[in-house]
């Protein structure tokens, strides 16, 4: 578990792959989202190396070092092209659902499976979710709260 200034960042790894972040103290709540056959394989928790490392750095304003952290997470082909996009909309910037479905590679009605694919993400920041917003305004849901995705944007505005 790592220190933040919206709270403590719980972090999972499994053969140096990140397989579940989350902006919690326990990190048996982000293990219990994960599939059955992860959640019975050992996993390491805490100060995890260089998943670690880079939270550091974008903490200290370094906000793409989230980028280079292996991140791994089940699904679907089409969940799995979501993620991948997720993970190109560079830090200190916003895409709306309906955006994020194009740059998947699917219709922009697609919007609901974007929202869903967020909902369902499993390594966040790392798979920044945060920076999906509603195209009718605001911040739209987070799983960790509207106020760390607000501290989120924010910080990575700021950098």
């Amino acid at each position: 578990m790592l220190p933040t200034p919206v709270g403590p960042l719980a972090l999972l790894v499994r053969d140096g792959v990140l397989v579940a972040a989350g902006f919690t103290a326990d990190p048996q709540e982000m293990a219990v989202r994960l599939p059955r056959p992860l959640r019975d394989l050992p996993l390491r928790a805490g100060d995890v190396g260089d998943a670690a490392e880079a939270v550091h750095e974008y903490l200290d304003g370094r906000i793409d070092a989230l980028d280079r952290v292996p991140a791994e997470q089940s699904g679907t082909p089409t969940r799995q092209r979501l993620y991948e996009a997720l993970r190109s909309v560079p830090a200190g910037t916003t895409v709306s659902y309906a955006q994020l479905a194009e740059k998947a590679g699917l219709p922009r009605t697609a919007a609901r499976a974007a929202g869903s694919a967020c909902a369902q993400n499993l390594v966040a920041p790392f798979v920044p979710c945060h920076r999906v917003l509603p195209s009718t305004g605001g911040y739209g849901g987070y799983y960790y709260g509207t106020p760390v995705k607000e501290w989120l944007l924010a910080h990575e505005s700021r950098a």
